[in-house]
Protein backbone atom coordinates (compact mmCIF):
# COMPACT_ATOMS: atom_id res chain seq x y z
CA UNK A 1 0.00 0.00 0.00
CA UNK A 2 2.94 2.74 1.03
CA UNK A 3 4.48 1.63 -2.50
CA UNK A 4 0.95 3.00 -4.25
CA UNK A 5 0.60 5.70 -2.02
CA UNK A 6 4.31 6.49 -3.56
CA UNK A 7 3.33 6.07 -6.74
CA UNK A 8 0.20 8.36 -6.47
CA UNK A 9 2.23 11.08 -4.82
CA UNK A 10 4.97 10.80 -7.74
CA UNK A 11 1.86 10.78 -10.58
CA UNK A 12 0.25 14.18 -9.21
CA UNK A 13 3.67 15.93 -8.58
CA UNK A 14 5.07 15.24 -12.05
CA UNK A 15 1.57 15.95 -13.92
CA UNK A 16 0.04 18.44 -12.00
CA UNK A 17 0.20 21.48 -10.05
CA UNK A 18 -1.74 20.06 -7.13
CA UNK A 19 0.17 20.97 -3.62
CA UNK A 20 1.48 17.43 -2.64
CA UNK A 21 4.60 16.73 -0.89
CA UNK A 22 7.69 15.39 -3.00
CA UNK A 23 9.12 12.46 -2.62
CA UNK A 24 12.40 11.04 -4.03
CA UNK A 25 11.89 9.00 -7.51
CA UNK A 26 12.99 5.58 -6.36
CA UNK A 27 12.57 2.89 -8.67
CA UNK A 28 10.68 1.24 -6.15
CA UNK A 29 7.84 4.17 -5.79
CA UNK A 30 7.63 4.13 -9.41
CA UNK A 31 6.46 0.75 -10.11
CA UNK A 32 3.10 2.05 -9.87
CA UNK A 33 3.08 5.74 -10.43
CA UNK A 34 1.13 5.24 -13.80
CA UNK A 35 -1.56 3.30 -12.65
CA UNK A 36 -2.12 6.76 -10.91
CA UNK A 37 -2.21 9.21 -13.64
CA UNK A 38 -6.25 8.94 -14.99
CA UNK A 39 -6.36 10.34 -11.37
CA UNK A 40 -4.88 13.33 -12.18
CA UNK A 41 -6.94 13.41 -15.69
CA UNK A 42 -10.53 12.60 -13.06
CA UNK A 43 -9.67 15.59 -11.46
CA UNK A 44 -8.93 17.92 -14.27
CA UNK A 45 -12.18 16.98 -15.64
CA UNK A 46 -13.90 17.48 -12.25
CA UNK A 47 -12.63 20.91 -12.02
CA UNK A 48 -13.88 21.45 -15.45
CA UNK A 49 -17.29 20.58 -14.64
CA UNK A 50 -17.36 22.15 -11.65
CA UNK A 51 -16.74 25.44 -13.46
CA UNK A 52 -19.18 24.65 -16.18
CA UNK A 53 -21.78 24.41 -13.58
CA UNK A 54 -20.70 27.54 -11.73
CA UNK A 55 -20.58 29.75 -15.28
CA UNK A 56 -24.34 28.63 -15.86
CA UNK A 57 -25.45 29.41 -12.43
CA UNK A 58 -24.03 32.96 -12.76
CA UNK A 59 -24.88 33.47 -16.88
CA UNK A 60 -21.63 34.57 -17.56
CA UNK A 61 -21.20 34.89 -21.12
CA UNK A 62 -20.47 32.17 -22.87
CA UNK A 63 -16.95 33.23 -24.43
CA UNK A 64 -15.77 34.00 -21.08
CA UNK A 65 -16.74 30.80 -19.68
CA UNK A 66 -15.45 28.80 -22.84
CA UNK A 67 -11.86 30.95 -22.21
CA UNK A 68 -11.39 29.92 -18.60
CA UNK A 69 -12.71 26.25 -19.02
CA UNK A 70 -9.79 26.29 -21.85
CA UNK A 71 -7.55 27.64 -19.62
CA UNK A 72 -8.08 25.09 -16.72
CA UNK A 73 -6.25 21.96 -17.85
CA UNK A 74 -3.46 24.11 -18.71
CA UNK A 75 -3.23 26.15 -15.34
CA UNK A 76 -3.67 22.38 -13.27
CA UNK A 77 -0.70 20.49 -15.67
CA UNK A 78 1.12 23.44 -15.62
CA UNK A 79 1.13 22.91 -19.53
CA UNK A 80 3.80 20.05 -19.46
CA UNK A 81 1.32 18.00 -21.79
CA UNK A 82 1.48 21.38 -24.21
CA UNK A 83 5.21 21.86 -24.12
CA UNK A 84 5.08 18.15 -25.18
CA UNK A 85 3.23 19.16 -28.30
CA UNK A 86 4.58 22.12 -29.27
CA UNK A 87 8.24 20.42 -29.45
CA UNK A 88 6.86 17.79 -31.45
CA UNK A 89 4.83 20.17 -33.73
CA UNK A 90 8.81 21.91 -34.29
CA UNK A 91 10.07 18.30 -34.72
CA UNK A 92 7.50 16.95 -37.50
CA UNK A 93 7.46 20.02 -38.99
CA UNK A 94 11.32 20.15 -39.60
CA UNK A 95 10.76 16.89 -42.08
CA UNK A 96 14.79 16.05 -40.94
CA UNK A 97 15.50 13.06 -40.54
CA UNK A 98 15.11 10.69 -36.69
CA UNK A 99 18.54 11.89 -35.15
CA UNK A 100 17.43 15.62 -35.95
CA UNK A 101 13.94 15.12 -34.82
CA UNK A 102 15.01 13.93 -31.62
CA UNK A 103 17.78 16.32 -31.40
CA UNK A 104 14.89 19.13 -31.70
CA UNK A 105 12.46 17.42 -29.37
CA UNK A 106 15.35 17.60 -26.36
CA UNK A 107 16.26 21.01 -27.83
CA UNK A 108 14.53 23.93 -24.69
CA UNK A 109 14.62 26.34 -27.56
CA UNK A 110 11.26 26.85 -29.37
CA UNK A 111 11.43 27.00 -33.72
CA UNK A 112 8.86 29.06 -35.78
CA UNK A 113 6.11 26.41 -35.24
CA UNK A 114 5.55 25.86 -32.31
CA UNK A 115 4.37 29.22 -31.46
CA UNK A 116 2.12 29.25 -34.82
CA UNK A 117 0.74 25.15 -34.07
CA UNK A 118 -0.02 26.45 -30.13
CA UNK A 119 -2.15 29.98 -31.95
CA UNK A 120 -3.86 27.13 -33.90
CA UNK A 121 -4.75 24.55 -31.68
CA UNK A 122 -6.10 27.21 -28.90
CA UNK A 123 -8.17 29.06 -31.37
CA UNK A 124 -9.82 25.53 -32.13
CA UNK A 125 -10.07 24.21 -28.89
CA UNK A 126 -11.25 27.57 -27.46
CA UNK A 127 -13.99 27.83 -30.35
CA UNK A 128 -15.26 24.65 -29.49
CA UNK A 129 -15.39 25.16 -25.91
CA UNK A 130 -17.30 28.07 -26.41
CA UNK A 131 -19.73 26.44 -28.70
CA UNK A 132 -19.92 23.03 -26.79
CA UNK A 133 -21.73 25.68 -23.82
CA UNK A 134 -23.46 27.54 -25.78
CA UNK A 135 -25.05 24.04 -27.39
CA UNK A 136 -25.27 22.58 -23.93
CA UNK A 137 -26.94 25.66 -22.15
CA UNK A 138 -29.42 25.85 -25.09
CA UNK A 139 -30.95 22.28 -25.14
CA UNK A 140 -30.50 22.21 -21.48
CA UNK A 141 -28.33 18.23 -21.80
CA UNK A 142 -25.35 18.62 -20.10
CA UNK A 143 -24.31 14.85 -21.59
CA UNK A 144 -21.76 16.36 -23.75
CA UNK A 145 -19.90 18.32 -21.59
CA UNK A 146 -19.87 15.36 -18.86
CA UNK A 147 -18.29 13.32 -21.66
CA UNK A 148 -15.64 15.96 -22.29
CA UNK A 149 -14.99 15.89 -18.73
CA UNK A 150 -14.31 12.00 -18.96
CA UNK A 151 -11.44 12.45 -21.75
CA UNK A 152 -8.66 13.71 -19.23
CA UNK A 153 -9.04 10.67 -17.73
CA UNK A 154 -9.52 8.52 -20.73
CA UNK A 155 -7.14 9.80 -22.88
CA UNK A 156 -4.38 9.67 -19.80
CA UNK A 157 -5.07 6.01 -19.03
CA UNK A 158 -4.25 5.24 -22.71
CA UNK A 159 -0.88 7.68 -22.82
CA UNK A 160 0.01 4.87 -19.70
CA UNK A 161 -0.89 1.97 -21.84
CA UNK A 162 1.83 3.62 -24.75
CA UNK A 163 4.51 4.15 -22.11
CA UNK A 164 4.36 0.36 -21.29
CA UNK A 165 3.56 -0.77 -24.54
CA UNK A 166 5.18 0.83 -27.20
CA UNK A 167 9.13 1.15 -27.48
CA UNK A 168 10.98 4.10 -26.46
CA UNK A 169 13.07 6.21 -28.89
CA UNK A 170 15.92 6.88 -26.33
CA UNK A 171 17.23 5.73 -23.78
CA UNK A 172 16.62 8.30 -20.95
CA UNK A 173 14.16 10.76 -20.70
CA UNK A 174 10.52 10.83 -18.87
CA UNK A 175 8.96 8.26 -20.76
CA UNK A 176 11.74 5.86 -20.82
CA UNK A 177 11.95 6.89 -16.79
CA UNK A 178 8.35 5.98 -16.12
CA UNK A 179 8.92 2.45 -18.54
CA UNK A 180 11.40 1.21 -16.92
CA UNK A 181 10.41 1.92 -13.35
CA UNK A 182 6.62 0.39 -13.46
CA UNK A 183 5.27 -2.73 -12.55
CA UNK A 184 4.17 -3.29 -16.16
CA UNK A 185 2.05 -6.59 -15.98
CA UNK A 186 -0.11 -4.67 -12.66
CA UNK A 187 0.02 -1.02 -14.23
CA UNK A 188 -1.62 -3.00 -17.67
CA UNK A 189 -4.49 -4.29 -15.55
CA UNK A 190 -4.91 -1.05 -13.76
CA UNK A 191 -4.80 1.01 -16.95
CA UNK A 192 -7.31 -1.20 -18.58
CA UNK A 193 -9.40 -1.41 -16.10
CA UNK A 194 -9.36 2.54 -15.70
CA UNK A 195 -10.57 2.26 -19.27
CA UNK A 196 -13.28 0.04 -18.94
CA UNK A 197 -14.62 2.18 -16.07
CA UNK A 198 -14.78 5.38 -18.14
CA UNK A 199 -16.15 3.30 -21.17
CA UNK A 200 -19.06 2.36 -18.67
CA UNK A 201 -20.19 5.69 -17.44
CA UNK A 202 -19.80 7.09 -21.52
CA UNK A 203 -22.38 4.55 -22.28
CA UNK A 204 -24.57 5.58 -19.28
CA UNK A 205 -24.35 9.38 -20.81
CA UNK A 206 -25.66 7.96 -24.17
CA UNK A 207 -24.27 6.26 -26.78
CA UNK A 208 -23.38 9.36 -28.86
CA UNK A 209 -21.30 10.65 -25.96
CA UNK A 210 -19.56 6.64 -25.89
CA UNK A 211 -19.15 7.12 -29.88
CA UNK A 212 -18.05 10.20 -30.06
CA UNK A 213 -15.42 10.13 -27.31
CA UNK A 214 -14.53 6.23 -28.34
CA UNK A 215 -13.38 6.81 -31.73
CA UNK A 216 -11.75 10.22 -31.06
CA UNK A 217 -9.19 8.94 -28.04
CA UNK A 218 -8.72 5.50 -30.16
CA UNK A 219 -8.60 6.91 -33.38
CA UNK A 220 -5.52 9.25 -32.11
CA UNK A 221 -4.09 6.57 -30.05
CA UNK A 222 -3.16 4.24 -33.37
CA UNK A 223 -2.04 7.42 -34.96
CA UNK A 224 0.00 8.17 -32.44
CA UNK A 225 1.61 4.90 -32.39
CA UNK A 226 2.00 4.30 -36.07
CA UNK A 227 3.75 7.95 -36.57
CA UNK A 228 5.93 7.75 -33.11
CA UNK A 229 7.18 4.47 -34.15
CA UNK A 230 7.01 5.92 -38.14
CA UNK A 231 9.13 8.93 -37.46
CA UNK A 232 10.93 8.68 -33.97
CA UNK A 233 11.76 4.78 -33.58
CA UNK A 234 9.36 4.73 -30.83
CA UNK A 235 7.77 7.18 -28.16
CA UNK A 236 8.99 10.31 -26.09
CA UNK A 237 7.60 12.07 -23.10
CA UNK A 238 7.08 14.79 -25.87
CA UNK A 239 5.32 12.68 -28.23
CA UNK A 240 2.53 11.34 -24.72
CA UNK A 241 2.54 14.82 -24.70
CA UNK A 242 1.52 15.55 -28.33
CA UNK A 243 -1.12 12.38 -28.24
CA UNK A 244 -2.98 13.87 -24.96
CA UNK A 245 -3.66 17.55 -26.63
CA UNK A 246 -4.75 15.83 -29.69
CA UNK A 247 -6.63 13.30 -28.30
CA UNK A 248 -8.11 16.01 -26.15
CA UNK A 249 -9.13 18.80 -29.14
CA UNK A 250 -10.38 15.66 -31.29
CA UNK A 251 -12.81 14.82 -28.80
CA UNK A 252 -13.65 18.30 -28.06
CA UNK A 253 -14.50 18.93 -31.92
CA UNK A 254 -16.03 15.92 -32.51
CA UNK A 255 -18.41 16.26 -29.27
CA UNK A 256 -19.00 19.96 -30.65
CA UNK A 257 -20.13 18.54 -33.89
CA UNK A 258 -22.69 16.01 -32.15
CA UNK A 259 -24.04 18.46 -29.93
CA UNK A 260 -24.68 21.02 -32.26
CA UNK A 261 -26.07 18.71 -34.96
CA UNK A 262 -28.21 16.90 -32.74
Amino acid sequence: MQTFFFGFLIAFSMYSKLPVPIVEWTKERMRYALCWFPAVGFVCGGLLWFWLRLAAHLTLHPVTAGCIASAIPVLLTGGIHLDGFLDTLDARSSYADREKKLEILSDPHIGAFAPIGFAVYILFYTGAMVQLYVDVLAKGNWTMAAAFCLVFSLERAFSGLSVVYFPCAKNSGLAKSFSDGAQKSVTKIVLLAWIAAIGCGLALLGWRELAAVGSAVVLTFIYYGKMAKREFGGITGDLAGWFLQTAELAALLVLTVVSHGW
